[in-house]
């Protein structure tokens, strides 16, 4: 065993200490200390090639990766390990007048003792095996780790047989820049070493998955996420004569009843299944207040998954949205005639139908109505809407639709189906070819070996239940999955872009192997630091040696 626990604490605590918010300049400045770090060691003075300060490919705002190779001299190989891990956290709002501590794990616990605290946390506390912090668990804890297995193999390489690669990255709270820019430098060092990537530990945190959970998890490949989006689109009416409209916002609702917490939309493999669809935002888009009933609605949904590709899940919202709109058509007809009823108006038929279709469904009548005129039109809005810098991809791809509905002939309410935010691909891991079955026999050796050491199971499972860099080492869909993110997404090119071609490119087995605690994205933020700090870089480093031998 590596006795590593007051180093990977004690580096923990110097990055925690940087407030490295995500979409802040604290992200640089982070990136800038741990390549001074780095720079300083004998082994990258001796080879400064070896060490890479980053930029990220987008223009704005100025932040870095971290890259860094070992080579060792056990036994010369190409094969090589990625270490992964990001620096970026979210922030603080939450920890309300406790905010100048969040990032001092001292201070902050120092702070606690005389809050009013739940119970579990204070006895956590004052037990003195947590550590307490903004980023403590997501994810600096994993990253000290590697920084330590690194540095540990770049002072004796000569127990390195094959090579070590550590991808300090930016930007994963929130559209992961910094892992789709460091695929570039990962596929330069791949031909310029040369390097055989064999395979990619993550160290991001595990959490218990229910209360009373003991397990420390090991996630074997990471689940995918969706954002489908919904423009809903009405029939505006005075609301002193609401039943000559269809108020978008009452379809919206009846779309979130349908989609919100159901199982029927929950993917499950290999006897796993994440959580259902939640919506994320529900709002209409008219910007002030009239007596008028709104244009349009916008709402959209998490959606998460592990065997579905983004097209089934576009088929299957589809036909939800359609229940959804049957219903609602339905329960305002017999409202409207219920209405009736009671004023003593003339009913009238009602005059709408079910009308659900995807964006690329939507955007080939559009084209096929308009030619030219349209498709012109649309290249220099969107291109023009790139200054609003308020708004983010969601809204922007909402701005789009809402354009293009401009020039539909057929204004009669209806539901456009798209999705407004990058895909972050699943990741199977099932040793459906040599280099899995490698990854996985070394993984299921170190757990083995390192067990003993601890009391509570290590506990080996099939995804990642959380969002995460992952998602971009490997990629499970086929071609026709992904062109429907690309074919449905408004904002594709413009707002957003991502090469998949380049995640398949580098496409090596990933697994998780991170720091265990409670609270990620929460004011309790913690980390157990035995599991942390010391049994989570002995099992990687059993791993690398495992897999490398």
């Amino acid at each position: 065993m590596l006795n590593c626990r007051d180093e990977v604490l004690a580096l923990t605590k110097k990055l925690v200490k940087i407030p490295s918010i995500v979409n802040t300049s604290g992200e640089k400045e982070i990136a800038l200390y741990i390549y001074q770090l780095l720079k300083e060691w004998p082994y990258f003075q001796a080879h400064p090639d070896h060490l890479l300060l980053s930029r990220t490919e987008e223009k704005e705002p100025e932040r870095y990766n971290v890259m860094a190779l070992v080579q060792g001299t056990k036994r010369r190989s190409n094969d090589t390990v990625i270490l992964m891990g990001h620096f970026d956290t979210v922030g603080i709002d939450d920890f309300a007048h406790l905010q100048d501590t969040a990032f001092d794990p001292e201070q902050l616990s120092a702070a606690y003792l005389n809050e009013d605290i739940p119970e579990r946390v204070k006895q956590e506390l004052k037990s003195g095996q947590w550590l307490y912090g903004r980023g403590v668990l997501d994810m600096k804890g994993g990253l000290a780790g590697h920084l330590y297995l690194l540095k540990n193999y770049a002072e004796h390489p000569e127990n390195l047989a094959g090579n070590l690669l550590l991808a300090a990255e930016c930007d994963e709270e929130d559209s992961s820049h910094g892992v789709l820019s460091a695929l570039n430098v990962l596929k330069q060092w791949e031909e310029t070493y040369p390097l055989k990537y064999i395979a990619a530990i993550n160290a991001d945190f595990v959490a218990p998955r229910y209360e009373g959970d003991e397990n420390r998890y090991i996630y074997k490949g990471s689940v995918g996420k969706l954002l489908p989006s919904f423009y809903i689109t009405g029939k505006e009416t005075h609301v002193g004569s609401c039943f000559e409209g269809f108020d978008p916002n009452f379809l919206a609702a009846e779309l979130t009843r349908e989609i919100n917490y159901n199982p029927e939309l929950c993917d499950s493999a290999f006897g796993e299944t994440p959580a259902p669809p939640v919506s994320l935002k529900q709002t209409d888009l008219k910007p002030s207040y009239t007596v008028q009933t709104a244009l349009a609605a916008y709402v959209y949904y998490n959606f998460l998954i592990y065997s579905w590709s983004p097209k089934d899940v576009l088929d299957k919202l589809k036909h939800h949205a359609e229940i959804a709109f049957e219903r609602a058509l339905s329960e305002f007809t017999r409202r409207y005639q219920s209405y009736c009823e009671l004023s003593g108006e003339e009913v009238h038929p009602v005059p709408w139908k079910v009308r659900v279709m995807t964006y690329e469904e939507f955007e080939s009548i559009l084209v096929e109505q308009n030619g030219e005129v349209y498709t012109e039109h649309m290249k220099e809005f969107r291109e023009e809407l790139l200054a609003d810098t308020s708004l983010d991809s969601r809204m922007y791809s909402a701005r789009v639709v809402e354009e293009a509905w401009k020039f539909m002939k057929d204004k009669s309410p209806a539901i456009i189906l798209f999705y407004s935010s990058l895909y972050s691909p699943r990741v199977e891991l099932t040793g459906k070819n040599e280099q899995e079955q490698r990854l996985l026999d070394a993984l299921e050796y170190a757990v083995k070996k390192i067990q003993p050491h601890y009391p509570q199971p290590i506990v080996t499972r099939n995804f990642f239940p959380y969002i995460s860099d992952m998602s971009f080492m490997a990629i499970s869909d086929d071609e026709e999955g992904i062109q429907a993110v690309c074919n449905n997404n408004p904002g594709w090119g413009t707002k957003q872009f991502v090469n998949y071609q380049d995640i398949r490119d580098i496409n090596v087995p990933v697994i998780c192997i991170g720091p265990y605690g409670l609270d990620a994205h929460k004011k309790y933020e913690r980390a157990e630091m035995h599991y942390s700090f010391e049994i989570v870089p002995n099992l990687i480093n059993e791993v690398i040696q495992d897999i490398l031998k």
